[in-house]
């Protein structure tokens, strides 16, 4: 489990990068679990985030996604998965091409605005959806309980070294 929390709810600068249950297993099978392992930290990152902003008033219960990760297939099915909501992708695959060219249309006035061009020129694409088997939902429920639990034990372990050293 990866845990990096400087960028989230506890917007802790302090906080430490945590990858528990590292073996000594140098195949490929082991770097590409750590690489599944870095995209769940990550989307279990954005489940803290969005369970943060609904618990504050917020209503969100689809994401979309764009730039490069929204690519990549794994990526955004373990975040489906993990967040338990769609993910709309665009159609448009190179969205930076896309904002040039709505900023050039309303340039040469084709448009009244930015909102009018985006409204023309862009739009949803494929929808992933969370798995609908329960055993993936318990496994990142539990997963992301772990998550949440590593921070407070961080947590723990700094306040145990800082009276340690006074």
């Amino acid at each position: 489990i990866l845990l990096k929390l400087s960028r989230s709810p506890v917007a802790d600068p302090k906080s430490k990068g945590v990858i528990c249950g590292l073996t000594l297993d140098t195949s490929e099978k082991h770097l590409a679990l750590l690489y599944l392992a870095t995209i769940q930290g990550i989307a279990y990152g954005t489940r803290h985030i969005v369970e943060h902003c609904n618990a504050h008033g917020h209503k969100i219960d689809t994401l979309l996604a764009c730039g490069g990760l929204a690519k990549n297939s794994l990526y955004i099915q373990e975040h489906a998965d993990i967040m338990g909501c769609p993910i709309i992708l665009p159609r448009e695959n190179e969205n930076v091409l896309l904002g040039a060219a709505i900023l050039g249309v309303v340039a040469a006035e084709k448009f009244d605005g930015v909102r009018d061009a985006m409204k023309a020129l862009n739009a949803a694409g494929k929808v992933v959806r969370p798995s609908s088997d329960p055993r993936v939902k318990k496994y990142h429920d539990a997963k992301y309980q772990i998550f949440r639990s590593l921070y407070e034990q961080q947590l723990s372990h700094r306040s145990t070294m800082a009276q340690a050293l006074h």
